[in-house]
């Protein structure tokens, strides 16, 4: 008697210590929008947002992993497990996980980040089930095989070899190392040939045994989905694969740390056989939790963040100096980026450099006007809402906000913190920001005497 009764307490304890915890993180008027989020034994949380009114639902996993969390012998790691983990798991090859998403017309993609990684697909809503299945499968039993690992270092290295080709994506590359130097985040996220080439299948076995543990990892769903339905889903995909069994485990918060960005003033010339010259012209930022964001954001839309901001009006429409201009923000747990790019003749740089540079100068010290700053809040909370209108963009938003900030703000919310910014609150974001002595990164064909130039644009 004694002993049964023993064994019944013992296996209370342990089912309490296995509940999920479920909270409701946003209410939707009838359920619409709303967003929940279970944390599972083991450490893993599951958010959902619901939209009944569509036919299609999207799942992904979040890892709180990016290229800022290798050391310069694993540059490229995070990317090239992203690839590894497609090619196959102890029940599907690598066609098996291909197919099963194609033969249902869904669509299955991955990205990584400096900061994060993110595996996904979106398929019909009565689909939902295989794509948790087929994703949960890649993230929890990939073989990293000894072949496919050899195999995909070729893929990766054709993938660095386009990006290479394209000096309009490596002059943001040049840009990070301009402002961060030979750290994590100055480093490119694909890594480097000779890096690439140096990493183990070991090396790269041990890299996902330490950064995809449940607690590490962000579950979302958005679309026509149950949340309830998820979550028992995901739960049995994860204990399946033994992955659920530190009952215990707390989950990652969100990145803290403090990240010094290398003096300002900095020039960086790759002198390339292109036809246009590559331009960004920035200084430090703001970390993404600032609360300054917000009038940020409204400056940078003002700015160069569409066809009526300043510097596309200056620059392309009246003195036809360019195609593309646009200024731009990154925003890191710790530090973050303020950048003007455009692409150019070569002949043409010390021209737009200056204007650029005028314009920074000009709204660090008078600020937005005040018909510029209206339609800034307008356009910005237009894009805000139009980015929001699939279940692609509803999934990024809430396992991106989980991992990032710790917190689901609503759209309400979001457009209500846009349309409060004020003109003092953009003049002093201009003025801290906008202020500082700015660097320099340029791709292109350039003589010596207009690389030499180009440390006055920057004095």
């Amino acid at each position: 008697m004694t002993s049964r009764s023993h064994r019944t307490t013992a296996r209370t304890s342990s089912e309490a210590r296995a509940v999920a915890r479920t909270q409701t993180l946003l209410k939707g008027e009838n359920g619409i929008g709303t967003v929940r989020r279970t944390t599972l034994p083991g450490g893993l949380r599951v958010l959902t947002e619901t939209l009944p009114s569509v036919r299609s639902a999207t799942f992904g996993i979040w890892a709180h992993v990016g290229s800022r969390d290798e050391t310069p012998a694993l540059g490229g790691a995070t990317h090239y497990l992203e690839h590894l983990l497609f090619k196959g798991t102890k029940q599907r090859t690598a066609l098996d996980i291909s197919s099963a998403i194609d033969a249902v017309g869904g669509e299955m993609n991955a990205f990584t980040a400096k900061e994060y990684t993110c595996y996904f697909a979106r398929v019909l809503d009565t689909d939902l089930p295989l794509a948790i299945d087929v994703v949960c499968d890649m993230l929890t039993g990939s073989l990293i095989d000894a072949a496919d690992v050899d195999a995909e270092r070729g893929v990766v290295l054709e993938e660095i070899a386009m990006t290479e080709d394209d000096p309009g994506d490596v002059v943001h590359d040049l840009f990070a190392h301009t402002m961060f130097g030979d750290t994590p985040l100055g480093r490119p996220v694909l890594g480097t040939a000779d890096t690439v080439n140096g990493l183990t299948r070991e090396s790269v076995a041990r890299f996902y045994k330490k950064h995809y543990d449940p607690t590490h990892l962000i579950v979302a769903a958005a679309g026509n989905v149950d949340h309830a339905r998820v979550v028992r889903q995901v739960r049995a995909a994860f204990e399946r694969a033994g992955a659920l069994s530190r009952e215990d485990a707390v989950p990652v918060g969100p990145r803290t740390g403090s990240r010094t960005i290398r003096a300002a003033g900095r020039v960086d010339v790759l002198e390339r056989r292109t036809e246009q010259a590559h331009v960004i012209m920035g200084m430090p930022g703001i970390p993404r939790t600032d609360d300054r964001r917000w009038a940020l954001g409204v400056l940078n839309t003002a700015l160069g963040g569409g066809m009526s901001s300043r510097l596309f009006q200056e620059i392309r429409e009246k003195r036809g100096l360019a195609y593309s201009v646009y200024s731009y923000t990154s925003g890191f747990a710790d530090c973050g980026l303020f950048g003007v790019y455009a692409g150019c003749r070569p002949s043409q740089v010390d021209d737009v450099l200056k204007i650029c540079r005028d314009e920074l100068d000009r709204v660090a010290e008078n600020g937005l006007a005040d018909d510029e700053l209206h339609r800034a809040i307008g356009q910005l909370s237009g894009s805000t809402v139009l980015g929001l209108e699939d279940t692609g963009a509803l999934m990024n938003r809430i396992g991106k906000s989980e991992l990032c900030w710790g917190e689901q703000l609503s759209v309400d919310e979001m457009l209500r913190r846009i349309a409060s910014v004020t003109p003092d609150d953009v003049r002093q974001v201009a003025r801290d920001l906008l202020g500082q002595r700015p660097s320099l990164s340029v791709i292109g064909p350039l003589t010596d005497r207009q690389a030499s130039r180009l440390h006055d644009a920057v004095a």
